[in-house]
């Protein structure tokens, strides 16, 4: 691991949420998000999704700590069950999820270790595929670790389903 001196890396859990959701926040006011309403009625429920994921055992986090104890960056993977496919043996896809680093702590490598951090442990786990939505900020650090470029596609319908 090639953490800056000081820095430590740990598994988050239960009681980092507020600090999960908060990072999760703030990732999307930096991609430019920024209804006020909108970024906390999602970061109620993500707490709320948080909490029931992290308890059935298909959400894992870590966390880097700074020299004093601060919270400088986190990574989190969501479990996903997955049919029988043609790319991955497996039956879970690890969607890499709310990688953030507080401002401050910036350009220092922390995002990398977490996400070597989270490979290695897919890896450990036998997930042999992971997917993520990257920033345009983030996406140079993925594509250095071996991330492609997919053929994902989204719908969004407004309204009522009914």
């Amino acid at each position: 691991m090639c953490l800056p001196e000081g820095f430590n890396l740990r598994r988050a859990s239960t009681t980092d949420l507020e600090t999960l959701v908060e990072h999760r926040r703030a990732m999307f006011e930096d991609m430019g998000y920024s209804d006020v309403v909108a970024l906390t009625s999602m970061a109620t429920k993500f707490g709320h999704w948080l909490l029931k994921h992290i308890n059935a055992g298909d959400y894992h986090a870590w966390l880097a700590s700074a020299p004093d104890g601060a919270i400088a960056a986190g990574a989190g993977l969501w479990l996903m069950d997955w049919p029988p496919h043609m790319i991955g043996k497996g039956s879970r896809r690890g969607n890499i999820l709310n990688v953030y680093t507080v401002d401050k702590f910036r350009r220092r490598g922390l995002a990398r270790e977490l996400m070597k951090t989270v490979v290695l442990w897919c890896r450990e786990q036998c997930v042999d595929t992971m997917i993520l939505h990257a920033s345009p900020s983030g996406r140079i650090v993925y594509e250095s670790m071996g991330f492609v470029p997919t053929n994902e596609m989204r719908l969004t319908l407004k309204g009522d389903a009914g």
